[in-house]
């Protein structure tokens, strides 16, 4: 699925109580500001946290990718199916928990990796998860035709390069609208 604009994930009222989806006011998520002015809090986090404080929204595009491969998924945050189902294209509060957890597991794994996530630290990270469970051999090679599919023709991984505290910032904002009840609303 390609998407040419880039994507927004707007915290609304959910259920929708006319045509439109009401956004939610920023204030909901004013707390979030207060990580921005952390000390040595990694630039990314802090933009993120400041943004979700200020808008209610995450600028979504740059994770898509890493949020599909973690949650086993395509078009995870541009609510494909739930545009599929109800044509609109929303996140209801139950899947705001489920990519919050999905989320905070991998932040929680990534935690003998460091800060810096990468395309290699994603790979180890949910290889491990996955070589302990039932039907290991089965994931690993589901998790090696992910991974590899998400390299371009000449083999090279994606240049992702994000801080844990941001992927951190990022759940707390899916985990924030299911826990209020507010739904996201995928705008591209």
């Amino acid at each position: 699925m390609a998407h040419d604009k880039g994507l927004d994930n707007v915290a609304v009222r959910w259920p929708r109580t006319n045509q439109f989806y009401d956004p939610v006011a920023p204030a909901e998520f004013v707390d979030f500001g207060g990580i921005a002015e952390a000390p040595d809090i990694a630039a990314p986090t802090g933009a993120l946290a400041l943004h979700i404080a200020k808008t209610g929204t995450v600028r979504a595009t740059a994770y898509t990718e890493l949020v599909d491969l973690l949650l086993g998924l395509d078009g995870v945050l541009y609510a494909t199916d739930a545009a599929a189902e109800d044509e609109d294209p929303v996140i209801d509060p139950d899947g705001c928990a489920w990519i919050a957890g999905g989320l905070e597991r991998f932040v929680e794994g990534h935690h003998e990796y460091g800060d810096l996530v990468t395309f290699d630290s994603v790979a180890g990270v949910m290889r491990a998860a996955v070589a302990g469970g039932r039907l290991a051999e089965q994931q690993l090679r589901w998790l090696d035709h992910r991974l590899a599919a998400l390299r371009d023709d000449a083999g090279n991984a994606p240049h992702w390069s994000f801080a844990r505290t941001e992927l951190a910032v990022l759940a707390g904002f899916y985990r924030r609208c299911a826990e209020r009840g507010f739904a996201v609303f995928a705008d591209y």
